[in-house]
């Protein structure tokens, strides 16, 4: 049975649509309607080994459907990991041996121990800054060798120029944006000049808490894939096929999980801005919000990760203890509401307030979810 798909045929549709469509089997009668999952660590050979997947290391067809829709959504060529930080690694190669980074001052706690290795092993250079200052992060990367950019941050959400910044530096320095919190329905960020789009496709792409995945995506074209690639394909650090398959059924739904997540973030930042036991919020969506006029410029949606600050750790913590319907988690992107006090973990960095709970909204009824919010806050008095 022929494992070709739909590449290469997404011109015409939405993102939204692609979501749904991208990477499924040619239409042939009585074959599957979606991509199965394929279990194989070896497959039968030819004389031309470049036209064979050979070996499970190389590529396997349920990798291949969800690497063609991901890339699909994101205008590029995808390749998926075991993992998001397995993709990051990857990404972070692209850095040269006594390099300069330029590296958000508040960003995923895993990349920037990734990066203090590299510090350690390899004499890289790092520049940490304020993603919302364009002009900040445009100096520091003067000279640099890679930017690597999260809009928004985790967990601080601040927001960046991104079409500003891919237009004054895609063509000086090879530019990383994680784009794991927008989703590739609410920003492409390779159409705004970046060479490289990490997911941690675990969170919102898998959307089931029940995955681990990551992805990259480069242009079509770019050398940087083929050095991906044959990177990924010695070093092995690929997804199962389960897991892919997983992936990719949750991707389908990826529209309206995010639709609905989205407008009931909308509906609990306005009601925790609100509320006396919060002395910070940030959330794209508010008015109020110093990236509201910069995310509404860039981007197709504010998303539904919430970040509120509290007065202290211990005030965060009795709040987490008091919920009954939010799930504490380190992970996010699910269908089911989480939250987490970040600092909780020693590596954090300490830009991050101690009282900060990073709040990943799910797709629940958004009175439940208040309700649950509310009692567990008004309960700190």
């Amino acid at each position: 049975m022929s494992h070709e798909h739909t590449g290469g045929r997404h011109d015409s549709v939405r993102p939204d649509t692609l979501a749904v469509t991208a990477g499924r089997p040619a239409k042939v009668v009585d074959a599957p309607f979606s991509q199965p999952v394929v279990f194989a660590s070896t497959y039968v050979g030819a004389p031309d080994p470049q036209h064979t997947l050979g070996y499970g290391r190389y590529g396997n067809p349920t990798w291949s459907a969800l690497e063609e829709a991901i890339g699909a959504l994101e205008g590029g060529q995808a390749l998926i990991y075991s993992s998001g930080m397995t993709a990051a690694y990857a990404a972070l190669e692209l850095l040269p041996r006594g390099g300069t980074i330029v590296l958000p001052g508040n960003c995923y706690l895993g990349v920037a121990s990734a990066v203090d290795e590299r510090v350690e092993s390899d004499g890289v250079t790092v520049r940490r800054v304020d993603v919302a200052d364009t002009a900040a992060v445009l100096a520091a990367a003067a000279d640099a060798d890679l930017v690597w950019l999260e809009s928004p941050t985790n967990p601080t959400m601040e927001v960046a120029d991104l079409p500003a910044l891919g237009a004054a530096l895609t063509d000086r320095v090879t530019l990383v944006v994680d784009n794991t919190f927008a989703t590739p329905l609410l920003q492409r960020p390779l159409e705004l000049g970046a060479h490289v789009v990490l997911h941690s496709a675990t969170k919102f792409i898998g959307g089931h808490s029940d995955a681990l995945l990551g992805a990259l995506v480069c242009r079509p074209g770019d050398p940087r894939f083929d050095r991906l690639l044959a990177s990924r394909s010695h070093r092995g650090g690929v997804p199962g096929p389960m897991e892919a398959y997983l992936v990719l059924r949750g991707l389908r739904t990826l529209a309206v999980r995010l639709d609905r997540a989205q407008a009931n973030a909308q509906v609990l930042a306005e009601r925790l801005s609100a509320h006396r036991a919060v002395r910070a919020i940030r959330y794209p969506g508010l008015p109020t919000d110093p990236a509201h006029e910069l995310a509404g410029r860039t981007m197709a949606g504010y998303g539904a990760m919430i970040a509120i600050e509290l007065a202290d750790a211990a005030k965060a913590d009795a709040t987490v203890e008091r919920l009954r319907l939010w799930v504490h988690a380190t992970s996010l992107g699910g269908v089911e509401s989480s939250l987490e006090r970040r600092r909780r973990w020693a590596g954090e960095l300490p830009s991050v307030p101690e009282g900060l709970l990073r709040l990943s909204v799910g797709i629940e009824n958004v009175e439940d979810l208040w309700a649950d919010l509310a009692q567990a806050l008004d309960g700190l008095d």
